[in-house]
């Protein structure tokens, strides 16, 4: 019998951490346990669904080393349910397990670790280190323009580029795209292309710290996946196979645009307002642009109307142009600058939207005739 302890605080942070990948419909009943790997003083978790896996480790005292699996959502509601500061002590034998904490009792089944599936990934060819900040950044920046079960299937996920100094990630689902760069170490490899598929990227995003202080992190990519290297921990998915549209083609050129520059907060608003009032099955809302000033309009099928008026940055000629409104308040809920900077061409063509000092990221948005 293996008898292991540790503390809730401990415990529920590193359950945390690999069990959200665990679909609560599985195609084997194993893939709804954890793997729990024993050994020299340490514990490794480990989750997967055929797609991706996580892995985290933490400090335990066991009385042995070994391994076993429990399930998932029944061990991560229990840990939740405990006291702040509560000590666990687990035991295990054969296919039973029994959780102790205070005066509480659970007891678990288990399955054997034996048919635990493992991912085999592939060995690396191609390595890049980042600090997690800047990862997170690049997650949080373009992930809301990826498609959905596009029978594109490409389109599912997130494009990732090394570009000399740079890394950058794409997401489009064809309707707008989302483009951003951040800085790499110089010796850095380029030309890794690699579709990482959208769960993986909602994951790992969730995954990575914020903080500017965390220890950085080290991507490698293989032939058909992407592993990522935590300290005391690892992610690692399948990539989606195929070839990603040549990105480059559908952001306008500089020539003939009309800047357009306004304040990010008040614009979010009225068109937050204005939207309420749209059609709601195409959202969308007119830009009359004049010198100075930029109108919003909306209407629905029921003859509402809404009309918001802003003063604007903008010299050019009067301008109407129409957006799906949730494309725009998405761009606008990722970008941080006070200033946001339009550029407009004509009603017929696609709108770039970055902040007014250029952070490196990027936006397109198709126009839409209403």
């Amino acid at each position: 019998m293996m008898k292991l302890t540790t503390k809730k605080e401990e415990l529920l942070p590193a359950l945390l951490q690999v069990g959200t990948i665990v679909e609560r419909r599985q195609t084997l009943p194993i893939l709804a346990n954890l793997l729990f790997q024993v050994k020299n003083g340490n514990m490794t978790m480990v989750a997967t669904d055929l797609e991706l896996e996580v892995k985290t480790q933490l400090a335990v005292e066991a009385s042995e080393d070994g391994d076993f699996t429990l399930p998932a959502r029944k061990i991560i509601d229990i840990c939740k349910a405990l006291e702040d500061g509560a000590s666990i002590a687990l035991e295990v034998d054969g296919e039973k397990a029994v959780l102790r904490s205070g005066r509480g009792r659970y007891r678990l089944s288990t399955l054997p670790a034996g048919d635990y599936p493992a991912m085999e990934v592939a060995a690396a060819t191609h390595q890049v280190n980042i600090p997690q900040h800047l990862l997170k950044r690049l997650l949080e920046k373009t992930s809301f323009a990826m498609a959905q079960q596009d029978v594109r299937y490409y389109l599912n996920g997130m494009f990732f580029e090394t570009r000399p100094g740079r890394l950058r990630t794409v997401a489009t689902d064809g309707h707008r795209l989302a483009l951003c760069d951040v800085p790499l170490e110089e010796d850095q490899e380029v030309g890794i292309q690699a579709i990482v598929p959208r769960k993986a990227v909602l994951e790992l995003n969730r995954i990575l710290d914020s903080r500017k202080d965390a220890p950085p992190v080290e991507l490698q990519f293989s032939s058909g996946f992407l592993k990522v290297i935590f300290p005391g921990g690892s992610f690692a998915t399948k990539l989606i196979d195929g070839r990603y549209p040549d990105y480059a083609k559908v952001i306008p050129g500089s020539d003939n645009v009309k800047q357009l520059v306004a304040d990010r907060e008040p614009l979010r608003h009225a068109l937050m307002r204005t939207a309420i009032l749209s059609n709601e099955k195409f959202r969308g809302v007119r830009f009359q642009v004049s010198p100075g000033l930029l109108n919003l309009l909306a209407h629905n099928p029921e003859h509402e109307e809404a009309e918001e008026e802003l003063e604007v940055d903008y010299v050019g000629e009067e301008m109407m142009v129409g957006f799906n409104v949730g494309y725009l308040l998405d761009v606008l809920g990722v970008l941080e600058e006070e200033r946001v900077r339009f550029g407009l061409i004509d009603p017929a063509s696609s709108c770039v939207i970055t902040s007014e000092n250029q952070d490196g990221c990027q936006y397109v948005v198709m126009p839409m005739r209403i």
